[in-house]
This record gives structure tokens, sequence and C-alpha cells, in this order.
């Protein structure tokens, strides 16, 4: 563990945002179980304590760290816990996500879009900004973005994303998400950016009617988190490669 006031550490560093449940925690869980040094990031305090201190009782190291994407105020903040408390950060794993209102494109107005992009797109630029110092000072730095085939214009319009509803706000926000991806990697290649697909796994997002575990969802996170030296601008699930 680090020592507070920025000491430095052996131990491998990774912030991960709405970690308080679901995929979030779960990768939380799994790279405790590596031996990292875990800061996870939840809007909701309450929940964000309460999840840390079980994966404390479990025997990993993570500290909550109050977070909510959406906010200048709430990032900022956040950079100056983890910078009190390490003076790098190896990983940074932008998790936070939400679907928006299950409507058709028909039904769909720019106020349905907005709070959806306001997270899944606007979020990882706010926070991975932030957190660019830190991670340069980190060891092999590396951005995961958590996305989705649902963000795969060939997937789509294919017609091979079984059981997919149509609509604008989810899917736009991964495909969005994605270009950044790619940009983030050919303009910043000092950091590594990488893209993981969790595939159908059963969260509260699909009200938990995915056919994969958590376990199995955040497969190809933990990959691209713990694999060092590695690649960049890749998307992949836990199968392989998934076409853009």
């Amino acid at each position: 563990m680090s020592e507070p006031g920025g000491a430095s550490s052996t131990a491998t560093t990774v912030l991960i945002t709405g970690a308080n449940k679901g995929l979030g925690y779960e990768t939380a869980r799994r790279l405790g179980e590596l031996g990292w040094r875990v800061f996870l990031g939840a809007r909701d305090a309450i929940r964000g304590r309460g999840a840390a201190e079980r994966l404390v009782a479990g025997g990993a190291d993570v500290t909550f760290v109050p977070l909510d994407v959406t906010s200048d105020d709430s990032v900022a903040a956040a950079v100056q816990a983890v910078g009190e408390d390490t003076d790098h950060l190896d990983v940074l794993i932008n998790n936070a996500g939400v679907t928006g209102e299950l409507i058709g494109p028909e039904e769909t107005l720019p106020q349905h879009l907005i709070p959806v992009f306001r997270v899944n797109v606007l979020g990882p630029v706010r926070v991975t900004h932030a957190f660019l110092p830190l991670l340069r000072a980190g060891h092999d730095p590396r951005v995961v973005m958590v996305s989705s085939s649902a963000g795969s214009q060939k997937v789509t319009a294919d017609g091979e994303r079984k059981g997919g509803f149509p609509q604008l706000m989810y899917p736009g926000s991964k495909a969005a998400l994605n270009m950044i991806t790619t940009q983030y990697a050919r303009g910043i290649p000092d950091i590594r950016f990488n893209m993981a697909d969790p595939g159908f796994t059963a969260t509260d997002l699909n009200h938990n009617q995915g056919t994969q575990t958590v376990t199995e969802g955040t497969d190809a996170i933990v990959e691209f988190a713990a694999t060092s030296p590695g690649p960049t601008g890749k998307y992949r699930d836990r199968e392989g490669v998934v076409p853009w």
C-alpha cells in the first residue's frame, strides 16, 4: 500500500469509475486479487464506501473516491484525493455508463440523448483529461474505455447483434466513445488507450437479463488493464477482436 501524502508504491495503481456495482465492482475485485492498489470511484457515497469496505474485508487494497463523471468539481476533487494517496496512476478504467430511456428512433428527441452522452462520452473525456498528469507519472500508463458492440457499425448494420433494440442513445454514445478512444490512441502515444466490450452481461443496466456473468463480462477489461506492455487503439471482447 502507498503511504499518505503521494508517496511512491510498487503496487500497480488503478482508478475505476462507476465501481460500486456490476462490472466496475467485479473489475475492482479481480484487480484487487492481483494485489493492485484500487481506487474505487462512485457517485453515491454510501454505496461506494460500502463496496470498498466489502472488498477490503476480502483482503483487497481499496480506497473509495467520490466521483461523479458529469461534474468538473467532483472530478477535480477526485484527482486531488488520489494524488494525496499516490504519486502516480498506472491504469484508468472509464466504466461508468447509462443506457437512457428504452425508446425507438422515431420517438427520440435531443433531450433524450443529452444525459446519456453526458455520462458515456463527456464523462470519459472529463476524467481522462483530469488524470493525465498522474497517468504520465505511472508505469506503462493505460486507459481502458468500457465500450460495447452496440457501438460497432458492422455489428449493428449487419444485424448480428441478436436481440438489440434499435435506439439512438446508448449505441450512439458507444460509437462516439470508440472514435474518441482511437483519437486518444493516435494523439497521445505515451499512454495506451483501448476499448473493452463486456458482451451481454447480467447487470442492472439490462435488468440482469444478460447471458454472461459479471466475471465473464470483465474478462476483456481486465486483460487490457493487466497486459503490460500491450497494444493501443484496439477494440475487443472476451472472445477476441470486435469489428468496427
